[in-house]
């Protein structure tokens, strides 16, 4: 079992996640690439929201072909390129996350491979064997 942890030492989070995260020695990981807003086709969705959305089901989809489910998620990486996006940023996640909560890095950049991406996020999961 994934142990979340918010030391007391630390200070605490700013929002809806865990400061560390362990996980068991016998547990298998998956490392899931950076996930952005565009679809099979990959077409980029119109929006902030909308890019959010798709990003992060894009990032669900990746766990669920391994048999995973967001509560495995041991951290995630936020990439945006705008700062005025981070509260919308943060209800996307805390929307699909339903509850769980993952160490997490949030960044803001200049730009992402694509010009039109707003946003790009990936993870580190780890479930039993």
């Amino acid at each position: 079992m994934l142990n979340f942890l918010n030391p007391p030492a630390a200070p605490p989070p700013f929002s809806r996640y865990s400061q560390k995260v362990t996980a068991p020695a016998n547990y298998r990981w998956l490392h899931i690439s950076g996930q952005v807003g565009c679809d099979r086709q990959h077409k980029a969705a119109q929006g902030f929201d909308a890019q959010a959305a798709l990003a992060w089901s894009n990032l669900v989809a990746c766990l669920e072909a391994d048999g995973m489910t967001v509560h495995d998620l041991v951290k995630v990486n936020v990439i945006l390129t705008r700062t005025s996006d981070v509260p919308a940023s943060r209800v996307a996640r805390d929307r699909v996350l339903a509850g769980a909560q993952p160490a997490s890095t949030l960044i803001v950049v200049s730009s992402l491979a694509h010009a039109d991406w707003l946003i790009e996020v990936e993870g580190i999961a780890a479930s039993a064997a």
